[in-house]
């Protein structure tokens, strides 16, 4: 049987750090349970506090394995800063690099490719206004086509471009991104995001004429969402039911 490498950082990183190591762990265990995965591949990152460091997944691992420990701590380069036997997905961070070099509000990057983002990301229109949720995350969504596998640099300044001040993106043939100040508040918008595609899967499914939104009201949720699932109702509300969650699904995430 594999025995993963034991790596206890706990007492040997700042509070803060730590903090954000196992609300990251959090997030990886999360995602597992919700089926938003893929196998070993995607990615979730996070700043470490008052630094130019990141956290990410040590590739080779699922997310179920993922801990507060064995999360690889990089530079924008994607050098390995830890003492650590893990190594990371390199064209994986790349995405990742990108949004930390140009978004300092951007704390936690998630990118997955989840059927229903993937599904609604690569039909023409993309995201319509067929639910509540999706109005969570059209004030502030944009587009980045697919260019291949995300290893070319250059790719990065039009990805940076894309994105511009939004903090949900829909990728064609490739899958959702949400950023957040807190890990809490980009997985809050990654479960808009999700929610929002698969009622839309649903409802192409009918073949039926959907009944969209009216126009006023959109633009009344416009304002209205643009704080959605951010500080009071994502971080700090609903992330830590969430954080309770994850503890009661198996607490060694914390390790």
């Amino acid at each position: 049987m594999f025995t993963l490498p034991s790596l206890n950082l706990k007492g040997k990183v700042s509070e803060q750090e730590w903090k954000v190591r196992v609300d990251l762990a959090a997030c990886y265990r999360l995602v597992a349970d919700m089926r938003w995965g893929d196998l070993i591949y995607t990615h979730i990152s996070a700043k470490v506090p008052d630094s130019d460091h990141y956290l990410v997944n040590a590739f080779g691992l699922g997310f179920d394995e993922v801990t507060a420990s064995n999360l690889v701590k990089v530079d924008l380069d994607g050098n390995i800063l830890d003492d650590t036997p893990h190594k990371i997905n390199p064209a994986g961070f790349t995405i990742h690099s990108a949004i930390h070099e140009v978004r300092e509000d951007a704390h936690c990057v998630i990118h997955l490719h989840t059927l229903a983002t993937i599904a609604v990301a690569s039909v023409e229109g993309g995201l319509k206004p067929w639910s509540q949720y999706s109005l969570f995350s059209l004030p502030s969504l944009s587009y980045h086509s697919y260019e291949g596998l995300a290893v070319d640099e250059g790719e990065k300044l039009r990805l940076q471009q894309d994105l511009g001040s939004t903090n949900h993106m829909l990728l064609p043939n490739h899958g959702g991104l949400t950023i957040g100040e807190t890990v809490g508040d980009a997985f809050m918008r990654f479960y808009d995001l999700q929610r929002a595609c698969e009622i839309q899967m649903a409802l192409m499914r009918t073949n039926e004429n959907v009944i969209e939104i009216p126009q006023p009201i959109i633009d009344g949720i416009y304002q209205q969402a643009k704080v959605v699932h951010s500080g009071e109702t994502g971080g700090q509300k609903a992330w830590p039911a969430m954080l309770r969650k994850a503890y009661k699904l198996d607490p060694t995430f914390c390790e």
